[in-house]
């Protein structure tokens, strides 16, 4: 049987009863679930993936996701999440919580997504479908015979907002923010997060006009408005937003700039 055939195999972890039996509802209706065991603490879920680790990804006591609660007593979410990831073949993680201000963090620990309860059934069925991919291309605990390749963007990015996915064109984004393996996009409306890496999108927006400033962000030279040097600090104006240049990309920046400026038609 072919991998991306293969009913997932989910750990559900949640201290609250009620929350803890919406999500095993939930995941019982998704046809592409298949085993859903139930851990009511962190803890429990340790053991039980500890003994999944031992087995090796191809285990009866296997996992290919937890669904994971941030806010329990004693072992929380974001600290088991941390141990999973000295794992050799650890499995993914999708946050399920009430909590918004954990994001940032959760992601930095590698998560596949982030979801707020009360649980929607479209939003949550999308994180369902990610990690199917996820699984099915080899990024998950089993093995998969080729590495997926590394989308191409092209004028437009995909962003999700609500549960709707929009396309922003890459021509409104003024700055993208690393997060983790994800990156947080800003525009004059607002900002986005997706999960592409900064490096990817360095090396595919450099048609674009984008440069790195920081080993963090990464800048589109048009939308810089001032660019200022205090105490051997150099830093640019974006907007309302002041944003640092490291050393290391000061002198690449500058370089652009003037030579942007002497582009210029007099």
């Amino acid at each position: 049987m072919h991998v991306s055939d293969v009913p997932l195999r989910v750990l559900a972890v949640d201290d609250e009863r009620p929350a803890l039996e919406e999500l095993l509802y939930l995941l019982g209706k998704d046809p592409r679930v298949g085993t859903v065991v139930p851990a009511p603490a962190a803890t429990e879920a340790l053991r039980r993936l500890g003994r999944a680790m031992e087995d090796g990804p191809g285990g009866a006591d296997a996992f290919d996701v937890v669904f994971l609660d941030v806010s329990m007593p004693g072992l929380n979410g974001l600290e088991l999440a941390r141990l999973l990831g000295g794992f050799a073949t650890p499995p993914l993680i999708v946050f399920v919580t009430a909590h918004e201000d954990f994001a940032v963090r959760a992601f930095d620990l590698k998560a596949v997504d982030y979801l707020l309860k009360p649980l929607r059934r479209e939003r949550f069925a999308e994180a369902v479908r990610r990690v199917a991919e996820l699984v099915r291309a080899g990024q998950g605990p089993r093995p998969a015979a080729l590495p997926p390749p590394v989308p191409a963007l092209g004028d437009q990015i995909p962003v999700e907002l609500g549960g709707v996915t929009r396309f922003v064109p890459v021509a409104d984004i003024t700055y993208a923010e690393a997060q983790g393996d994800y990156a947080r996009l800003h525009t004059r409306d607002g900002s986005h997060l997706v999960r592409i890496p900064l490096s990817t999108l360095e090396e595919q927006w450099r048609a674009h006009g984008f440069v790195r400033i920081h080993r963090s962000r990464l800048v589109a030279l048009g939308r810089i408005e001032e660019l200022r040097l205090d105490g051997g600090n150099l830093s640019v104006r974006i907007g309302d937003r002041v944003l640092a240049v490291s050393r290391r990309n000061a002198r690449e920046l500058r370089d652009l700039l003037a030579r942007r400026a002497a582009d210029r038609p007099r």
